[in-house]
């Protein structure tokens, strides 16, 4: 009873976070997993390591489906070419026991958390969604990945 009601609070967390905070949550989420997915290899624990591993593609597809094209210009452009970059980083990583490529996704996720931190930072920046509905029903979404 007590796991429904944190789990609760932690939906209504997601799903009621502005779009900036809910980008820096997806961050935070893949940094976690991808970490998970490390110690689990160690401990041999491989149906942990896949589960980890899928959450944070998870979240790195939920990050590159939210792109917009169109407002976001060159910049999403290029956050596209990084996701698929990580995406294939971790695939690599997990077909050849690479840890060094689950490193450098921690690395360049974690750069970008902090570059998103500081966007948050600043009080006369708002970032909004570029429709309403969109952003609700991919928070909802976000909500199963970044909780889970």
């Amino acid at each position: 009873m007590y796991s429904n009601g944190i789990q609760s609070y932690r939906k209504t967390n997601v799903v009621t976070a502005d779009p900036v905070r809910l980008v820096t949550m997806c961050y935070d989420g893949a940094i976690d997993s991808l970490k998970l997915a490390k110690q689990k290899i160690d401990e041999k624990d491989y149906e942990g390591k896949a589960k980890a591993i899928i959450k944070t593609q998870d979240i790195i597809d939920e990050l590159l489906c939210s792109l917009d094209f169109e407002k976001g210009g060159v910049i999403a452009k290029n956050l596209s070419s990084i996701y698929n970059y990580m995406t294939r980083r971790i695939m690599h990583g997990d077909v050849h026991g690479d840890m060094e490529a689950f490193d450098e996704v921690i690395g360049m996720l974690t750069e970008l958390l902090s570059a998103w931190q500081e966007v948050a930072s600043k009080p006369d920046i708002k970032i909004q969604p570029a429709e309403e509905h969109f952003y609700e029903e991919r928070s909802e979404m976000a909500a199963g990945y970044v909780i889970a």
